[in-house]
């Protein structure tokens, strides 16, 4: 078999037909295949879409792809059909019929315009030296087509993904802040008013913009996979979606919080006025409580007690008055101030009046101490001792007097004691007293003595 530059042996019946197949079949692919991209709804969506940055920028190179492709394809339909026909025109084909077959399947036939190739932004095939055109194979029309169908469906995927995904969920979210933000100006959240609501006022503004900015332009919205080829590889960016859902749900719990105090600002309020009521009655108490140490008790130091804070009281009326007005949005924060506010004021007020009533509290233990030395002494036989008797006398008028100079009082109580303990530790035993355990009780009631009242 001869052969022929430069596609080299003239190819067989066998090897004709062989080659005839398989560009049937490349050929029936790529019809499918362009023929889905006219008709993928992303493609429509940009031929109808006003297109803005990168999206117009890709789009009018994707469009002159697009264009080249389907040139391509008739070129490569032309070639292949006079293929065909020259198959077509003998059973047995000639020599000359083979070699010319061979020139149109191995060879480069098809010759694409300059204007068409240069719309091309896949790499350019070699043109022939002095052509104004470009000659390729049918295997290169076929590798081309490939690369421009793949850099084509890559843009309409990734807009299509995009323009599925974001637009209906910025709606759905519209509307949940539109049904937010009638729940917010009914607890009178409002912009200006309240940081929720400027909140919303922004998140209004920001999800107006990108539903916008995602329809003109989808691609700005679009990440591709990195390491992959495949067309349409990569998701769509929701960075700023998510943002703006987190801050709505930020804002959906704060208004929660608000409705939360509309229900219950009466109960609150009315605990409130009882804390404080407390607080003063706890006061007024304590102010008694000072008059009556001051008569009582003397030579002792005993705390001023302030009267109740009217800013407290005020900021209660201020607090009712934000009820009665259903400005919520101000009660809120008002009312969490004023509730450890008053707690502190309640626990400042029994403070006072421990503080003030000390001195009743040590002159008590200092009575009950020495009656219980005087009950000890009696049951072990000395109620009756002269020098007792007189100590504890002493002790009691300075303790039942008023007022009570409590320093002297503890050491007349204190030498009551000393007293008691030297007795119980010189005293004879006496059968059935239990001398022993005696001792041992008066060297603890001493040791208690020697402690200062």
């Amino acid at each position: 078999m001869a052969d022929t530059d430069p596609t080299g042996p003239v190819m067989d019946r066998d090897e004709v037909d062989r080659a005839l197949a398989r560009l049937g079949a490349e050929h029936e692919a790529i019809e499918t295949s362009l023929l889905a991209l006219q008709d993928h709804a992303g493609r429509r969506l940009l031929e109808g879409a006003r297109l803005t940055g990168l999206t117009e920028r890709r789009w009018a190179a994707t469009e002159a792809s697009i264009t080249l492709l389907w040139a391509c394809f008739d070129a490569y339909s032309d070639a292949l059909r006079a293929a065909r026909d020259i198959r077509a025109r003998r059973r047995w084909s000639s020599r000359e019929d083979l070699a010319e077959l061979t020139e149109l399947l191995r060879g480069e036939p098809v010759t694409l315009a300059g204007s068409t190739t240069a719309a091309a932004p896949a790499p350019a095939l070699p043109a022939t030296p002095g052509t104004l055109g470009e000659r390729c194979s049918l295997a290169a029309l076929v590798d081309r087509m490939n690369e421009l169908y793949a850099s084509s469906l890559d843009m309409v995927v990734a807009a299509d993904a995009v323009w599925s995904a974001l637009p209906a969920r910025i709606d759905l979210l519209a509307a949940e802040l539109q049904r937010t933000g009638r729940l917010a100006h009914s607890v009178g959240v409002r912009p200006g008013e309240h940081p929720a609501g400027d909140d919303l006022e922004r998140i209004t503004r920001t999800l107006t913009r990108l539903r916008e900015q995602v329809v003109s332009d989808p691609l700005a919205f679009w990440k591709p996979a990195e390491g992959s080829s495949a067309p349409g590889g990569g998701r769509p960016d929701t960075t700023v979606y998510d943002r703006e859902a987190r801050a709505l749900e930020d804002v959906r719990r704060e208004i929660d919080a608000v409705l939360t105090v509309r229900q219950d600002a009466e109960k609150r309020i009315v605990r409130l006025r009882d804390v404080l009521s407390r607080a003063d009655r706890t006061l007024a108490e304590a102010r008694t409580a000072r008059g009556e140490v001051l008569a009582k008790i003397a030579a002792t130091e005993v705390p001023v007690v302030s009267g109740p804070p009217t800013v407290l009281q005020e900021q209660l009326s201020t607090a009712a008055e934000y009820r009665r007005h259903a400005q919520w949005h101000r009660l809120s924060p008002l009312l969490e101030s004023l509730e450890q506010k008053a707690e502190d004021e309640l626990l400042r007020a029994r403070e006072s009046l421990t503080a003030v009533t000390a001195p009743l509290a040590v002159r008590a233990e200092l009575r009950g101490r020495l009656d219980a030395y005087k009950a000890k002494a009696a049951r072990l036989g000395f109620a009756e001792d002269p020098e007792l008797v007189e100590r504890y006398e002493k002790a009691r008028r300075m303790l039942w007097s008023a007022p009570c100079d409590l320093r002297a009082a503890g050491q007349a109580v204190l030498r009551y004691q000393h007293a008691v303990a030297e007795l119980l530790g010189s005293a004879p035993r006496v059968p059935g007293q239990g001398a022993p355990d005696d001792r041992r009780g008066a060297g603890r009631m001493g040791d208690e003595g020697e402690a200062a009242p």
